[in-house]
């Protein structure tokens, strides 16, 4: 895939230009965005599983051009670098550092020349670190001896990482009390034997036939599908891989021969290998997540224990996000079990439109798999997960997208017996108990820690005053709860990353402001001391003197709202000049009107700006308005979307009427954007009200005829209700926009339902309609902006929209 570096702009009577085209190189924001733009990423912080070192990876703030435009393989919804065998959107670090826990020991790791790391993972015992390096020609695997400081290259660059995990440690169980050992791994190697498939000279033998036997279902909008035979074989040829046990002397044993492997999971107690398989047929309509599988369980030589499961093609899905599909699924090691498979079937047939007494029902199953699975307990509602601690106590969760309803049983697995001791709206983040403490076992795996029939539970703690983070108690004997630690109110936001020793009070915890970037510190929820663990410097240093509150305020229906408020450093809010106003948002669906006015906004969270809001223009003299909370609420019988419009438009008024009542604004420089159903929003917004001078839409969808069988938050398809999608589609109403507009959107858009179609038919309408409107394709770029080039681009092209059309209007009469 290659680029010319010119991007293709078309707008209408744009920046002083009567054409309709125009060719501009890449551009750059003024100074005081580029300020802010151009940074050194602060590393990604990891503490490993024994609590003993950070891990600080770093990687550069920003991709490049040539790194988007490097030749890319589109198949069954992945893309894929095809020379290298990985996905060609992966993620790399560039530089790898290790601290000790107490900050004595700091160690640079010496990484291969231009490194491209990824897959980064402790081994279990913390000793090591393995992790990926890529080149032009493939994949190799690394080991890094914390106590030695010694690299060493395990293998070739010749490892499969499109669907397999590349590596997954092997542990060797030991007695209780003890570490369990790490010494080798399972490895997905590329398979030489499969030769390449030449797609661009590789004649069709027929037409490409697909048929319906009448059965309904309600099937998305997907990208990269396959389309055609030799699509099918490539894909074939790219994901199949031989699985490999490695020492870390670099020494192979073979464990299976080539296949479609997808995963593969080792037993706790090291013994069995569950590993799953793609079949054929492959589909043209879904993409990998829906082809026929087989998983099995094989000894550690190789030898078949027991196939455990079979899934057909998925092409078929009944309506309702609470269906799902028939036969076994969620099949997975009991963490607390030698050797146990744990896996629910649905009740219904994955139906969530057939009245049932129950849902879905869950099973053990218990090696070599001789026996029957038993039943644990058939669960209501659709499953959700499992948390399991020991013979007595395992938390099973269900929920109902429907009515948003949430509960969390403790079942007895000897027993079978169960009670609800959590039932609750999912979406109420003020009552959520948090979660259960889990801590590694004799396997080496995580279970819920238990003692004396007492667990702990670590919630975020919302609350309508602010975030307090909690550790409680929970007695399952008695079902009291005791709460046992909660951060106190300061001028820094705690938050806690993880318990060190509960029966001690260690634990590691964050704290952060708006200014101070997110710090580790050690400490004792007995004696309150702690120590600092990490010293991260802000990057961000020009915002300091920056403004910034939690504004809460109310809909006309009552409904409360929240947003982040920034003002410019130094802005006088007791001479009140009147600032343009900028607000950025994304709309989100609530069943009921308490929860929907629940506020996650933080003022002691750390002010990080991004292109992926308008804070960056806060630098710029304008008053920004963040994460304004745009609820969406059908409560009852009604579904959210029935009144979509209305309460977008609610919402939007509520916002700029809050800001107004300080004094600190100009109603008629007020400016809305916002990103994918973001974009959308704004896109209505500005079609059904005369609230905004302007808008930024960026990779949003804006004909729901092109995403016939569902869209965001939305279960029903166009033929249930056809009025509802063309209401709720911008394009339909593009005759009424009568305010500036940009759309930005990537020309490779990935995600479901955004093609980049979607904005260039959007524009065309708006065009030929006379709106004002300006348009900017990005090369290379998916539903996230990633290229540097391409992201100084639209901080260019944002603020030469907001400077015309926003800050500098003329008064209205």
């Amino acid at each position: 895939m290659k680029f010319k570096f010119l991007l293709p702009f078309l707008f209408l009577s744009s920046f002083g230009s009567l054409q309709a085209q125009e060719s501009l190189t890449f551009q750059k924001p003024p100074t005081e965005i580029m300020a802010l733009a151009d940074y050194q990423r602060p590393p990604t912080v990891r503490i490993s599983t024994d609590k003993k070192w950070v891990l600080f990876s770093y990687r550069p703030t920003y991709k490049n051009l040539a790194e988007l435009g490097v030749e890319e393989t589109r198949l069954a919804g992945l893309r894929i670098n095809a020379k290298a065998s990985i996905s060609s959107t992966e993620t790399y670090f560039d530089a790898l550092s290790l601290q000790s826990i107490d900050g004595e020991d700091l160690i640079k790791i010496n990484l291969p020349e231009n490194a491209l790391i990824s897959n980064i993972d402790f081994s279990p015992d913390s000793k090591k670190l393995a992790f990926t390096n890529t080149n032009e020609n493939g994949v190799a695997l690394f080991i890094y001896d914390i106590a030695s400081k010694e690299l060493k290259k395990i293998t070739d660059y010749n490892l499969n990482a499109i669907v397999h995990s590349p590596f997954t440690w092997y542990t060797q169980p030991s007695s209780r009390g003890t570490t369990p050992s790490s010494d080798k791994l399972l490895i997905s190697l590329v398979n030489p034997s499969t030769a390449q498939t030449d797609k661009k000279n590789s004649l069709a033998t027929g037409p490409i036939i697909s048929n319906a036997d009448g059965t309904v279902s309600q099937l998305r909008t997907y990208q990269d599908l396959l389309k055609t035979p030799a699509d099918e074989a490539e894909f074939q040829r790219l994901v199949t891989s031989t699985l490999v046990w490695v020492d870390l002397s670099g020494k192979t044993e073979p464990f299976k021969a080539a296949d479609m492997y997808m995963g593969s999971s080792i037993s706790p107690d090291g013994q069995y290998v569950m590993v799953t398989t793609l079949k054929k047929p492959f589909s043209y309509v879904v993409s990998l997540g829906s082809f026929p599988t087989e998983t099995n369980v094989y000894d550690l030589k190789g030898n078949l224990i027991k196939k455990v499961n079979e899934t057909a093609l998925m092409e078929i899905m009944p309506k309702g996000f609470s269906s799902t599909r028939p036969g076994k699924r969620s099949m997975s090691w009991r963490s607390d079990k030698a050797a146990t498979l744990s896996f629910v079937q649905a009740l219904d047939g994955g139906d969530a439109n057939k009245p049932a007494e129950f849902r879905d029902e869950l099973f053990n199953w218990e090696a070599p798999f001789q026996s029957e699975p038993k039943s644990m307990m058939k669960i209501a509602d659709r499953y959700a997960g499992v948390v399991w601690g020991n013979d007595d106590y395992a938390l099973v969760y269900s929920q109902w997208y429907d009515t948003r309803n949430s509960k969390t049983y403790l079942l007895n697995p000897k027993t079978g017996s169960n009670k609800v001791i959590y039932d609750r709206n999912s979406q109420d983040v003020y009552s959520d108990p948090g979660s259960p403490y889990r801590d590694k076992n004799e396997f080496g795996t995580y279970s819920m820690y238990i003692k004396n029939g007492k667990s702990y539970w670590i919630g975020s703690g919302f609350t309508k005053e602010g975030e307090f983070p909690f550790i409680e108690e929970y007695d399952f004997k008695t079902g009291k709860k005791k709460r046992i630690y909660t951060a106190k109110e300061s001028d820094m936001q705690e938050r806690i990353s993880s318990v060190v020793d509960i029966e001690k009070g260690d634990i590691l915890v964050s704290l952060q402001s708006a200014s101070q970037f997110p710090n580790y510190y050690a400490k004792n929820i007995k004696s309150g001391k702690q120590s600092a663990v990490t010293s991260i410097e802000n990057p961000f240093k020009s915002l300091d003197g920056v403004h910034k509150e939690v504004l809460n305020y109310k809909r006309k229906d009552g409904v409360e709202l929240s947003g982040t408020l920034y003002l410019p450093a130094g802005y006088d809010k007791n001479k009140k000049e009147k600032l343009p106003l900028l607000i950025w948002a994304y709309p989100r669906e609530y069943k009921d009107k308490s929860t929907a006015g629940q506020s996650t906004a933080n003022p002691k969270e750390f002010t990080f700006p991004s292109y992926g809001s308008f804070i960056y223009w806060v630098s710029r003299g304008y008053a920004v308005l963040d994460n304004a909370a745009f609820p969406i609420v059908g409560e009852g019988k009604q579904e959210p979307n029935d009144s979509f419009i209305p309460q977008l438009v609610a919402n939007a008024e509520a916002a700029i009427d809050a800001v107004d009542q300080l004094g600190y604004i100009d109603r008629n420089k007020v400016a809305v954007g916002g990103h994918s159903y973001g974009a959308f929003m704004t896109a209505h917004l500005l079609s059904n009200s005369n609230l905004f001078a302007a808008g930024i839409a960026r990779s949003g969808a804006y004909n729901r005829t092109l995403t016939p069988f569902g869209f965001q938050s939305e279960q029903r398809n166009f033929w249930d209700d056809p009025q509802l999608y063309m209401t709720m589609s911008p394009f339909m109403s593009a005759h009424k926009m009568k305010t500036p507009i940009l759309l930005i959107h990537g020309a490779a858009d990935n995600n479901p339902g955004t093609f980049t179609l979607q904005t260039e038919r959007y524009f065309q309408a708006l065009k030929n309609l006379g709106a004002t409107a300006r348009m900017v394709i990005l090369p290379g770029e998916s539903h996230g902006y990633a290229a540097k080039e391409n992201i100084f681009h639209v901080l260019w092209e944002q603020d030469q929209f907001l400077e015309k059309y926003v800050k500098n209007r003329a008064a209205t009469k």
